[in-house]
């Protein structure tokens, strides 16, 4: 199983998670992982190609994002809440905030 890299917190920045977040494959990965907590990629896929969601997952862990560990054979992903919140307090908040209807 493949070892991936995952900034530390301090290595954080905010133009990174905001480019993460811009794209709405990306934007519903993380809103996944915040309602329901750690899922497989299989999961979160939404039957993209495997390579589409690779390049999904990589943005999402280079920005801090998302942590992505090895079990058995599948990847499982979390969301780096508690990390994301230290950095950048009530990002995530203002991101997964249901979006207003009728605007």
């Amino acid at each position: 199983m493949s070892r991936f890299h995952h900034p530390p917190p301090e290595a954080f920045e905010l133009t990174r998670m905001l480019h993460a977040l811009s794209d709405p494959v990306r934007l519903e990965v993380v809103r996944s992982l915040a309602a329901n907590g750690e899922q497989t990629c299989a999961a979160l896929d939404g039957d993209r190609p495997k390579s589409t969601m690779s390049h999904h997952f990589r943005v999402l862990r280079d920005s801090g994002l998302v942590e992505t560990r090895g079990e058995r054979t599948a990847h499982m992903n979390r969301l780096r809440r508690e990390e994301v919140e230290a950095r950048f307090p009530g990002l995530l908040d203002a991101v997964l905030r249901p979006e207003s209807v009728g605007r």
